[in-house]
């Protein structure tokens, strides 16, 4: 079992040489249909397996052709990674879509518009105030 610190250095490495590979290192097209960056990293403590996720910007037929083409070269990041870091035991990789940014980015907007829809309501009772003063 490797120490917390070994496991949070390691899945670091990992994202940054997996968005390395992303910018230059994949070449199947599928990959290049959304926009993709690497949010999060989570390796298992023994090292063995590591869950990398994914930030997909673009339409639903995108990001369902970027999972596909990352799927289909979990080998090659696995023995890329297996080369540019090394550990004695390369990780299995597991792509996982993230959409936490797209539903942190609803959440704005659902507040945004609720204080547009107060500020609305504050201006009109201020209005009918002033109406009945007078």
């Amino acid at each position: 079992m490797a120490t917390s610190r070994r496991v949070a250095r390691v899945s670091e490495l990992i994202k940054r040489e997996v968005s390395q590979m992303l910018l230059s290192g994949i070449k199947d097209d599928r990959v290049g249909s959304g926009i993709v960056s690497v949010t999060d990293v989570q390796v298992a403590g023994d090292l063995q397996h590591a869950k990398i996720f994914v930030s997909i910007y673009g339409t639903s037929e995108a990001k369902a052709e970027t999972m596909a083409g990352l799927k289909s070269a979990t080998g090659f990041v696995r023995s890329e990674l297996g080369q540019r870091i090394r550990l004695r035991r390369t990780p299995e990789v597991i792509f996982l879509e993230d959409s936490s940014l797209e539903r942190g980015d609803k959440v704005l907007s659902l507040l945004s518009r609720l204080s547009q829809e107060r500020e609305l309501a504050d201006h009109t009772d201020e209005a009918d105030e002033g109406g009945a003063e007078d």
